[in-house]
């Protein structure tokens, strides 16, 4: 009777998750099949199996994505800002994580405390200010006023942290034992057993900027520095509007996070896990 009830509860939640799975795909299976429709055809075959699996595919919208817009500028820009943006804050996030975990420091709890209280402040709350202080200081329209705002986050700070506190200090007490000093044991010893969080925080940092929209809209004025989401917005305002077009720009931009998080999924999913358990 346990075994026959077991069976029925996992296969519900089984058709559960599906049919969860099925809701987020559905969206994402609609706009491959739509940049591979002649535009025509994407409104027209906007319902049944034909909405998701073409019956006649066609390259042509990506080639009319490059000839209509800059995408090539736009797409170097977009992968320009966020690699520094993740590698800055690999850099910062993990010293801030690390340093609050080990160091002792007067104020360590009080500044703590502040910096995970930023995680309830939105962005949106700080966008004027924050422009009006960018624009003061003449870096409007430049890659620099879109990577350092968010090379520092609370939340990367927070999963650092986490990590760094629960890492055996044995493995750093014997670095001590043998001479090192606090950089080189971070360096030589705790970095190179960290590769799950670097991983982790890499892949939701990508996640979580690579679609920001409102602040370089804010700060960019022409195609020369703006992002791809940027150059979406401009892209279907673009008369004549080509549904097949915007489909094939939209799959071009999710295609490099995509790609991202199929390299790093392991470590992505295994920090996941763990953090988790340790939840």
């Amino acid at each position: 009777m346990n075994g026959g009830s077991g069976r029925v509860r996992v296969a519900l939640y089984t058709t559960l998750v599906a049919a969860c799975a099925l809701v987020y795909l559905g969206p994402a299976l609609f706009m491959a099949a739509g940049a591979l429709k002649d535009d025509a055809r994407v409104l027209a075959e906007a319902a049944g199996w034909a909405a998701v699996w073409p019956a006649h595919s066609t390259l042509s919208n990506f080639a009319d994505v490059f000839a209509r817009v800059p995408f090539g500028r736009y797409l170097a820009n977009s992968l320009w800002i966020h690699l520094w943006i993740v590698t800055g804050g690999l850099v910062v996030n993990a010293l801030a994580g690390y340093a609050f975990a080990r160091l002792r420091f007067p104020g360590r709890h009080l500044l703590f405390a502040v910096v995970m209280g930023l995680l309830v402040v939105p962005f949106e709350a700080i966008a004027v200010p924050l422009y009006f202080q960018m624009t003061r200081l003449g870096l409007r329209d430049t890659y620099v006023v879109q990577i350092v705002p968010f090379v520092a986050q609370a939340f990367s700070v927070y999963l650092f942290y986490s990590f760094f506190l629960a890492f055996p200090r044995e493995l750093e007490e014997a670095a001590r034992v043998d001479g090192a000093g606090v950089w080189r044991t971070f360096l030589r010893v705790v970095v190179p057993n960290a590769l799950t969080p670097f991983a982790t925080v890499a892949v939701v940092t990508l996640i979580l900027q690579w679609g920001s929209f409102l602040w370089p809209l804010m700060v960019t004025v022409g195609p020369g520095v703006r992002p791809l989401p940027v150059g979406l917005a401009d892209f279907h305002t673009l008369p004549p509007l080509r549904w097949g077009d915007i489909f094939a720009y939209c799959l071009m931009t999710a295609a490099p996070v995509l790609a991202v998080v199929l390299v790093l999924q392991r470590w992505f999913v295994k920090g996941v896990l763990e953090g988790g358990v340790k939840g």
